[in-house]
């Protein structure tokens, strides 16, 4: 089952049903950096040319920063040499319209949210719908699958290499993508032969988008936790070194509540736990190569198993 592709089951909706740990979970709204909630909550604009999603071609969908919400496809996606990534559609329902206070431009915001995206401009003729959603890449996240509108929860894990906390992780019901990358360190844009140093501050680490209708972040915490050693220190398994370390990187208060009080369960169990809960910071995806490791050569992981904590 490839992990990229959204899948609806009769059995995973009853399962979601009979289990509160699969129950609707009520989203919050994610952490923002500064520079993120000058644009999104200031209603600001970031630099033209920065952004990360301007030359962005990969297929799948964008998400709203703020809340998780999906608000554009990638096949709705256009150059335009604006300086901001550009849309000629939107997600039906998922984007609103207001009119400036000047008058004269188009405010666009997430309908769920009302996080700030940038603005809308129509008569330019640089595609047959003839429209242009000009949005800041500061205001979006994505996920390399097509999936339908509504809201998505993000989680971010570091528990050993990649490869195998993305294999566990990715058959789970409810996970819409698994993406091997990133995050915790110094560097911007980090390559896998520099974090493989311990020099960039970076651990392995995956992020998670998943259906909130159909699991949780608890569940999926709780999975992480059983599927590598949360007792080791540098390390898992034979991969030794910080980039290996395990961690959580919360997106906000809620998850961050959620991990402690687990990870408080496991110390009352006796565990020595080395797991450490860090805010989230900027996540940098790896090398294609990277990316459904064990489902595309065929093997298993070495270094990570299940053991029941729970």
């Amino acid at each position: 089952m490839k992990n990229r592709k959204l899948i609806y089951s009769a059995l995973t909706i009853f399962i979601a049903m009979s289990n509160n740990l699969y129950s609707q979970e009520k989203l919050p709204f994610n952490d923002l950096s500064k520079a993120e909630s000058y644009v999104i909550n200031s209603k600001g604009t970031e630099t033209p040319f920065t952004g990360k999603y301007i030359n962005h071609r990969e297929k799948g969908t964008y998400l709203c920063k703020k809340c998780g919400a999906a608000l554009y496809y990638s096949s709705g996606k256009f150059e335009s040499d604006c300086g901001w990534p550009s849309f000629d559609d939107e997600i039906k329902g998922a984007v609103k319209r207001y009119p400036d206070p000047d008058g004269i431009r188009t405010e666009i915001t997430c309908a769920s949210c009302g996080a700030h995206l940038g603005h809308v401009f129509t008569g330019e003729k640089q595609t047959p719908k003839n429209i242009r959603h000009c949005v800041n890449s500061v205001s979006l996240d994505f996920t390399p699958a097509i999936i339908l509108g509504g809201r998505y929860g993000t989680a971010i894990f570091a528990g050993g290499c990649f490869w195998g906390v993305e294999y566990f992780l990715q058959k789970e019901p409810g996970v819409i993508t698994v993406t091997s990358g990133y995050t915790g360190g110094h560097v911007k844009n980090p390559s896998y032969k520099e974090v493989c140093t311990g020099k960039t501050g970076h651990a392995e680490a995956v992020r998670i988008i998943y259906d909130p209708e159909k699991t949780s972040y608890e569940k999926l915490l709780r999975l992480f936790l059983e599927i590598h050693d949360p007792t080791q220190v540098g390390g898992q398994g034979p991969d030794l070194g910080d980039q290996y370390r395990s961690e959580i990187f919360y997106m906000n208060d809620e998850q961050k509540r959620i991990a402690e009080k687990d990870l408080g369960i496991l110390k009352e169990k006796g565990l020595r736990i080395a797991t450490v809960v860090t805010k989230a910071s900027e996540f940098f995806e790896a090398e294609d190569y990277h990316q459904d490791y064990y489902f595309n050569n065929g093997k298993v992981p070495y270094c990570h198993g299940y053991t029941k904590r729970f």
